[in-house]
């Protein structure tokens, strides 16, 4: 597995663990044993990403309420959520990760995590939020 895509899948498990316990990422890190931690560490794209998900979240939920027709981010799985997080961050924020590459990314983890039915629906809504994304104010 390439660097980027185990930093993604770090980042994934933290933002993850995070929201289910209802906890900061901070707190989640701080848990962490100390080998793991430091292994996380090692992936600087994967603090990138809790970091900038954490820092954006507001308007990327905002952004994935208006545009996953027919769900709330409520009624979401919570696996799906956080990939759709995880991925509209790097395809809106992430300059030097193509627009393809985290979409991509974000439907290889939802075949890994989530449902049947969940890579098709990520791939769906971060499509159509690549498409806008020259109108979407960031």
């Amino acid at each position: 597995m390439a660097a980027r895509s185990k930093a993604r899948k770090r980042a994934f498990e933290v933002l993850f663990e995070a929201e289910q316990r209802g906890v900061s990422t901070g707190d989640v890190l701080g848990r962490r044993n100390r080998p793991e931690a430091e292994e996380l560490a090692e992936y600087g794209h994967a603090m990138r990403l809790i970091e900038g998900v954490e820092a954006h979240r507001e308007r990327i939920d905002e952004l994935i309420a208006t545009y996953a027709v027919g769900w709330t981010l409520d009624r979401m799985p919570a696996v799906d959520r956080t990939i759709l997080r995880l991925g509209l961050y790097e395809l809106l924020w992430v300059d030097d990760v193509p627009d393809a590459v985290a979409i991509s990314e974000a439907v290889a983890l939802a075949t890994d995590f989530s449902t049947e039915e969940s890579p098709r629906f990520v791939n769906g809504l971060l499509s159509r939020l690549q498409q806008l994304k020259p109108s979407l104010a960031l």
